[in-house]
């Protein structure tokens, strides 16, 4: 069963969307454009910040780096992966598929923007410990925070990159529904240390979303999708790292 908190963050998207699609329609091409900038640059710090919290320590005043070989190995080998299975193009076959059905074929920047939207809201801990929190204590407090970030992203999204953003909260549906109900079995694997790590490789897969919207999409982070669920499986052999 679906949890409360799952439907507050897919609500929570939708009347991001929804906002934004009024507001977007009061701007202009260039206040939209220099919108999408002012978002990639946050979304990029955002994705920095978390990155940096999670590679860097302080010992007796003095800070250090960590982690480097494991973000590498999971980064490279999950491109690869992604590589292989292409989730991009699936990613942007779903969108293709939305966009016929929801009657927005002439919207020429409705994939992107799903696709875009998707990879912002879907990666990151917050999804997954506050789903699996929600399923099995009920405790939905973690995703009613992640709503509101939500829908503060998704609203300055939909101004600049159109309503395809708003759709972004069906993958959020299934992603944090699915996690719910199989919180009692992802409970165990998710450890304090597991959450580090998949902290740290989502951070640093939002910063290169965060790219992409600042310079136009270069990198295929869907594709890079795998090395979240390599950084969870790291966790348990930390000696390699």
């Amino acid at each position: 069963m679906i949890g409360l908190g799952t439907i507050v963050n897919t609500l929570g998207i939708i009347g991001g969307g929804l906002s934004g699609m009024l507001f977007g329609k009061l701007l202009k091409d260039r206040h939209q454009e220099s919108l999408k900038i002012a978002c990639g640059i946050s979304v990029i710090f955002i994705g920095i910040a978390g990155a940096m919290e999670g590679m860097l320590t302080i010992t007796d005043g003095a800070i250090n780096s960590g982690q480097a070989m494991m973000v590498t190995l999971c980064l490279a080998l999950g491109a690869l992966i992604g590589e292989i299975i292409d989730i991009e193009h699936f990613f942007e076959k779903f969108g293709e598929w939305l966009k016929f059905k929801t009657g927005n074929s002439r919207d020429s920047k409705f994939v992107n923007a799903f696709v875009t939207a998707s990879l912002t809201v879907c990666i990151g801990a917050m999804a997954i410990v506050g789903a699996i929190e929600d399923g099995l204590t009920g405790d939905w407090s973690i995703l009613a925070t992640k709503a509101i970030l939500d829908f503060v992203i998704i609203m300055v999204m939909t101004c600049s990159l159109g309503k395809g953003c708003i759709f972004s909260a069906i993958p959020v549906l299934i992603f944090e529904g699915l996690i719910t109900v199989l919180a009692s079995l992802l409970k165990p694997v998710m450890t304090d240390l597991a959450m580090n790590y998949l902290s740290l490789v989502g951070s640093i897969l939002i910063f290169c979303v965060g790219i992409n919207l600042v310079w136009s999409k270069r990198i295929k982070v869907a594709n890079m999708l795998p090395a979240i669920v390599l950084a969870v499986i790291a966790a348990f052999w930390p000696a390699l790292f």
